[in-house]
């Protein structure tokens, strides 16, 4: 990773906390958390240990100057409402000038969709960005900008409403808010189920013999998704990130495994490459985390 300063007009480029957090406009707080919380762990020393001085530099200066400050921002009411009231001027200012003119993809196609589609296609947008925007960590750089244009369109799209609405999940497609009525219907013995999380797996396999580890990656987070506690999902993630020379990353998902199924042979196979300590996966822990610093007390358990 080549080295990014830090400097004051560098971090101007991200002045959305939304899009820093890879989160869409109308999260709350308990959304706001989740994915704090979730990009503090993909930043966490423990989670980079294979990665390069500059990779665990940058992504020690990118929690503290911009991710924690945007959660900061955003974690009660009162900070999201100033920063909508913000985005929103933000808006009307760029289309009074016209130039509020989406330049990726995702945006331009944003402004075309249905009305009654928008939010459906804004929500899920946000999440597919947001799924790469740390991983690997340089991508940052790129995604969180997209974000930040696609929370500027949906705000524009939505200027004529009095407010945004806050939703405590992510994409909530228009027909969820119609009551329906149910007629119980007996089981079918002949009806064949279908395992999704599986499909993605066998997909991803098959993706690997022909080393096509991104495409891997992409079916096996898919999998994990699904069903997060199948260790056989997390051990061939690992081995995908470690072909693509990311040891940091093959470790996490390594220990995951274990962590669900102590005896995993794929990950057993690779623990000792990676110091990963059996001792902690046996017992059914995670190694503690004995750094303090900008991350700590943020995953401790209470007592």
């Amino acid at each position: 990773m080549s080295q990014i300063p830090f400097s004051a007009d560098w971090l101007k480029q991200f002045s959305d906390p939304y899009a820093v957090l890879g989160l869409a406009v109308t999260a709350d707080d308990r959304r706001a958390l989740k994915r704090y919380r979730s990009v503090a762990k993909l930043l966490h020393p423990d989670s980079l240990a294979g990665a390069d001085s500059e990779t665990r530099d940058f992504a020690t200066q990118l929690f503290a100057r911009l991710v924690n400050p945007a959660y900061q921002k955003l974690k009660q009411e009162k900070g999201r409402s100033e920063m909508l009231a913000t985005l929103r001027f933000r808006v009307r200012r760029m289309t009074k000038e016209e130039v509020l003119v989406p330049k990726s993809d995702r945006a331009r196609r944003l402004l075309s969709v249905p009305t009654a589609s928008i939010d459906t296609f804004y929500e899920q947008a946000v999440t597919d960005l947001a799924e790469a925007q740390y991983q690997p960590l340089d991508q940052f750089v790129s995604i969180a900008p997209q974000i930040e244009e696609l929370n500027l369109v949906y705000l524009r799209l939505k200027m004529g409403e009095p407010m945004i609405r806050e939703k405590r999940t992510g994409i909530i497609p228009a027909t969820a808010a119609r009551p329906l009525e149910f007629t119980p219907v007996a089981p079918d013995p002949d009806r064949v189920v279908v395992n999704y999380d599986q499909r993605h797996y066998q997909r991803a396999q098959e993706y690997m013999k022909h080393t096509e580890w991104a495409k891997a990656v992409q079916e096996l987070r898919d999998a994990i998704r699904i069903d997060p506690k199948k260790s056989d999902y997390h051990a061939l993630l690992g081995k995908a990130y470690l072909m693509q020379n990311l040891p940091g990353m093959a470790k996490t998902y390594f220990q995951q495994a274990l962590k669900l199924n102590p005896r995993n042979e794929l990950a057993l196979q690779h623990a000792k490459q990676l110091n990963i300590q059996l001792d902690s996966m046996m017992n059914g822990a995670m190694p503690k985390d004995e750094k303090g610093g900008l991350f700590g007390g943020l995953f401790a358990k209470k007592r």
